[in-house]
């Protein structure tokens, strides 16, 4: 895949379609398009699909159908998150080195950087999401909050064009949710956010995509979603 990082994406769904073992299907033949630069919301009651939507679209999950980043086709239960990176709702999953640098510093460093520009982007990352001080920290003594924002830079740091968030704002205090939000609304990429925040989604996006029962049911714009 030739796609530059730091920019953002189209990313076409179509047909996608999921079962988990001895389920019948999961995910029922979803199609939706996200523009390139997009910011896109995905609601839903618990159990809807969505976290399961956002593995299938990284790859995580190998689904029947079809995913398009711009131009190119992906096959399917090709998982690769320099280009569609994911910040998971159990923000602690995504922390298992030494320290909160050394996450950060992880992904570019296997993207081909040499450790010392790893690093200088991953300190980058943690100034810009206000947790500089937390370099130093090992990512499982951080709050709830704190984990959050640290997995979220494990991904920017990688640049992807495009950002599969599942519940961002979850845990996080005033501050940092307005903090975070005025970052998405500024990065460069491609946003897809699941969440239960329907003021971060009018914060954010345009259009919403409404799930139930594994099914996209429902397009409408953002701001139409009740307070």
């Amino acid at each position: 895949m030739t796609h530059k990082h730091g920019h953002a994406a189209r990313l076409v769904c179509e047909g996608l379609t999921f079962a988990y073992p001895g389920q019948e299907s999961f995910l029922d033949g979803i199609r939706f398009t996200l523009e390139s630069g997009e910011r896109l919301g995905l609601v839903g009651p618990n159990g809807s699909g969505k976290t399961t939507l956002l593995l299938c679209l990284t790859g995580l999950l190998k689904a029947a159908g079809r995913r398009q980043l711009d131009s190119e086709w992906l096959p399917p239960g090709e998982s690769d998150g320099a280009h569609i990176g994911m910040v998971f709702q159990s923000a602690e999953d995504m922390l298992f080195m030494p320290s909160v640098l050394e996450d950060v510093a992880f992904g570019p460093q296997n993207l081909g950087l040499k450790p010392a520009e790893a690093r200088a982007r991953a300190e980058q990352e943690l100034e810009r999401l206000g947790i500089a001080h937390l370099a130093g920290a090992h990512g499982l003594k951080l709050s709830g909050g704190q984990q959050r924002l640290a997995a979220l830079a494990t991904v920017l740091a990688m640049e992807p064009p495009v950002l599969l968030l599942d519940e961002p704002t979850a845990n996080l205090d005033e501050p940092s949710r307005r903090r975070l939000l005025d970052l998405l609304a500024e990065l460069p990429g491609s946003i897809l956010v699941a969440t239960h925040d329907t003021a971060a989604i009018r914060r954010l996006c345009s259009r919403v995509l409404v799930m139930d029962a594994g099914a996209i049911v429902a397009e409408k714009p953002a701001a139409a979603l009740g307070a």
